[in-house]
């Protein structure tokens, strides 16, 4: 059984203590950003000066849109979690580029996207990662794996039978990206530095790192596919209780509401 969760059901917020979030728990919603096109004048009415300006600077409009609507979506949900206006909502950014809020720094988060989906992990005080992966077949997995992955990770992935390699190439990536993001440590460690699980009948977990061999105790790990041929993961430092999974496309709109 494969330890990868496919999101064929998804929680519904029943009202507005769904965004309360305690310690231990994360909340993942995920987003069909071509869903959202009607949206995205409202979407951009919520972005700071300096979103629209980095809007504009995509070269092509579904880029442009695709930002548009992740940052505005991000801008929503934050302002659920944060009880306040979405428009009222300010980043600061961390030395590799991490956007944090500071209305609330106890609230963690982040963000990432690919292809049409995008997902957004939010938890209490504890730091987090994301990744999303649109699954393609149009490079060489095993070439990408053995400039980037450990050795422990390139021979598991040689050990796959051919047709599994490229799922398995994504489910070593997305948790490596996901675990990177939420040491806000952009490429200061090599990927190659640290290995993590890779097989589908193995939890997601971090497996050792090169810098400190008590480091992998200390974070929880998941893997998840939103829609067929895409895979996410999720990192998180400490010890998680339950993760609920959330798409924002079915989400009642009213309850979506801010002040």
């Amino acid at each position: 059984m494969s330890k990868i969760t496919l999101l064929t059901s998804f929680m519904q917020p029943s009202n507005t203590k769904s965004f309360n979030l305690s310690s231990g728990m994360v909340d993942v919603w995920y987003i069909d950003v071509n869903n959202c096109k009607k949206q995205i004048p409202y979407y951009t009415s919520l972005l700071s000066t300096d979103e629209k300006l980095k809007a504009d600077k995509f070269k092509f409009i579904n880029d442009k849109n695709i930002f548009i609507v992740a940052r505005g979506v991000l801008r929503v949900l934050l302002a659920k979690y944060l009880s306040i206006n979405p428009k009222k909502v300010e980043f600061k950014y961390g030395d590799f580029g991490k956007p944090e809020t500071i209305n609330n720094q106890s609230i963690n988060f982040n963000i990432s996207h690919s292809g049409k989906m995008a997902i957004f992990g939010f938890t209490k005080s504890h730091d987090i990662g994301v990744d999303i992966e649109e699954i393609k077949n149009n490079f060489d997995v095993l070439d990408i794996a053995n400039n980037f992955f450990s050795k422990k990770e390139i021979e598991f992935l040689n050990n796959f039978p051919t047709e599994d390699q490229t799922e398995g190439f994504y489910r070593c990536w997305t948790r490596k990206e996901s675990f990177i993001k939420a040491k806000s440590i952009g490429l200061s460690y090599p990927l190659d530095s640290f290995s993590v699980s890779i097989d589908s009948h193995e939890s997601a977990e971090l497996l050792e790192t090169q810098w400190d061999i008590k480091e992998k105790h200390n974070w929880t790990l998941f893997s998840f596919s939103p829609y067929e041929n895409y895979i996410g993961a999720i990192s998180v430092k400490g010890n998680v209780k339950a993760v609920k999974y959330f798409n924002f496309n079915k989400t009642d709109i009213n309850l979506l509401q801010t002040i």
